[in-house]
């Protein structure tokens, strides 16, 4: 059986995903890889968390790929870095698809797949020393994998400098271009993450699930051509149970249920 090589942990519907090779910054493997895929396909089938938050023991969030790894790559034919590239970006899939929101936690550094994986966050924490870097041009590869979702989430125009300088760049500057969310002192990183799972607890989990699920949808689309399906989706949402029970308690002037 190999090594678990993320630590999970589930407490009042919260999971806390740690990647856990800090031997290596946390780096990416095969075996990372598929069991971080794993968790996220089981996790969204189950459908029981209210949010996870990924972070990474030691002091890096994720150096991006582990030298071992990238090693045998280099014997690798066309073939077997097409399979292995194609599993890499399934995993970036199956935790952006995730029905519920996944905060990243983000100290120390996130270079390469660790920047792609603050990119298919849906709301990250760094902290205020916490380095960043799409690099791979550096070593005379590319972004491939992780464009999509980094392109969505800092824009073309910022893509187009970092992705081909490879230039590492700091927390504030990844707030700047939308990489990150809010960035504060290490010391009160966990703080920060606490008062976002406060929110999030504030929200239906059934109502962010079809957020999520509508700004994949939209994203990029002219209004006119999505008023349909916006129309479609709130009016669903409104007579579901969720819907009907958060406006009637917001009309009573009551907690909904899920804040009881």
């Amino acid at each position: 059986m190999a090594a678990a090589l993320i630590d999970l942990r589930v407490e009042n519907d919260v999971a806390r995903v740690t990647l856990n090779r800090p031997e290596v910054r946390n780096a990416f493997n095969e075996a990372l890889i598929a069991q971080l895929t794993a968790w996220a396909e089981q996790a969204a089938a189950e459908r029981r968390l209210r949010a996870a938050v990924l972070q990474g023991a030691g002091p890096v969030f994720c150096a991006g790929a582990d030298l071992e790894w990238m090693s045998r790559m280099v014997g690798y034919s066309q073939e077997e870095n097409i399979r292995d590239a194609t599993a890499a970006a399934s995993m970036f899939e199956a935790l952006d698809a995730l029905p519920f929101p996944l905060v990243a936690r983000v100290h120390g550094a996130a270079l390469g797949g660790g920047a792609g994986l603050a990119a298919v966050c849906d709301i990250v924490v760094a902290a205020d020393d916490a380095i960043f870097g799409f690099t791979e041009v550096k070593l005379g590869i590319l972004p491939a994998v992780i464009s999509p979702f980094v392109v969505a989430k800092i824009g073309a125009a910022a893509a187009r400098e970092l992705f081909l300088t490879g230039r590492r760049f700091a927390a504030e500057h990844a707030r700047h271009i939308g990489l990150v969310h809010t960035v504060v002192a290490t010391s009160v990183l966990d703080d920060a993450i606490e008062r976002v799972l406060a929110d999030l607890a504030g929200s239906s989990p059934a109502a962010m699930a079809e957020a999520k699920a509508l700004i994949a949808q939209v994203a990029g689309q002219r209004p006119r051509d999505v008023r349909t399906l916006t129309a479609e989706t709130i009016a669903r949402q409104r007579v579901s149970r969720d819907g009907q029970e958060g406006m009637s308690a917001f009309l009573k002037k009551q907690k909904p249920p899920w804040r009881s």
